[in-house]
């Protein structure tokens, strides 16, 4: 028997290493952001992602753990850990912003203390949070008479009551979803937020309704909320993601997004 010939071609590898190339300023070129999520969070991401879609604006962001059970307990352990989840957004890279993406935390554990927190491992960043935000823009749109909803238990709403009205704004309307589990809270439809947020602001004595929990999702029913009751409206996601970028030196208006981000 006579075996056929294999024919064997070589192929000849190309390798060249220290290619020239150039640089540029990269994602963040006007502005890096960096966002601590709770572990359980499920929409800060999502609307952040919406809200910060602008050229030159990267978004970074990092976990920290939590407790799924929204108690002023679970919520005080967090400061320990503050320090370490800033330390993971893009470690040895200085961010313009770092925000911390709890409303109800930054109120038990104090805006100030989180601050400090967040310093350690940012020193030159400016500091944000849901809670700081939201009353930047109380300010900025005249507000001082409040309607607010939250998904927090009873414990945490009148934390949240006390803290808003001890720095000066009048609560006249609050209504809550009563639910603890942060997880569910993330799953309250826009429907349910939208009924509720329509009910609590169309009051006369209301000048502006805040959805308080970056769990809940409110960024893409802003506007459309302000049309039903002519009042601005805003929540601890959408107000966060204007002061981050309004904090870094970026003005762009997107009045999609409702009267903040139109006018301020």
């Amino acid at each position: 028997m006579v075996q056929a010939a294999t024919e064997v071609t070589e192929h000849t590898m190309i390798s060249r290493t220290h290619i020239p190339f150039d640089v540029d300023a990269g994602v963040a070129a006007r502005a890096a952001i960096g966002v601590i999520v709770l572990a359980t969070d499920q929409t800060i991401e999502f609307e952040f992602r919406q809200l910060l879609n602008l050229p030159g604006v990267g978004f970074f962001e990092s976990r920290i753990l939590n407790d799924n059970t929204v108690t002023p307990d679970t919520l005080r352990a967090m400061e320990a850990r503050l320090t370490d989840s800033a330390n993971l957004i893009l470690p040895g890279q200085p961010l313009d912003v770092v925000a911390f993406g709890c409303t109800s935390a930054s109120m038990v554990i104090g805006e100030q203390q989180v601050f400090a927190r967040l310093r350690e491992a940012q020193p030159d960043a400016k500091f944000t949070t849901p809670i700081t935000a939201a009353m930047a823009a109380f300010d900025c749109l005249g507000a001082k008479r409040l309607a607010v909803l939250t998904p927090y238990r009873d414990d945490v709403n009148q934390a949240v009551r006390k803290y808003i009205e001890d720095r000066g704004y009048r609560v006249t309307a609050f209504g809550s979803f009563n639910e603890e589990d942060d997880g569910r809270a993330a799953r309250i439809d826009q429907k349910s937020i939208r009924a509720a947020a329509i009910d609590l602001g169309q009051r006369d004595d209301v000048d502006m309704v805040f959805v308080s929990c970056t769990s809940l999702r409110l960024a893409g029913i802003a506007a459309e909320i302000e049309t039903a009751i002519g009042k601005p409206v805003s929540s601890s996601n959408h107000a966060m993601a204007w002061h981050c970028l309004r904090l870094a030196g970026v003005a762009d208006r997107q009045p999609a997004f409702g009267q903040l981000f139109a006018d301020h």
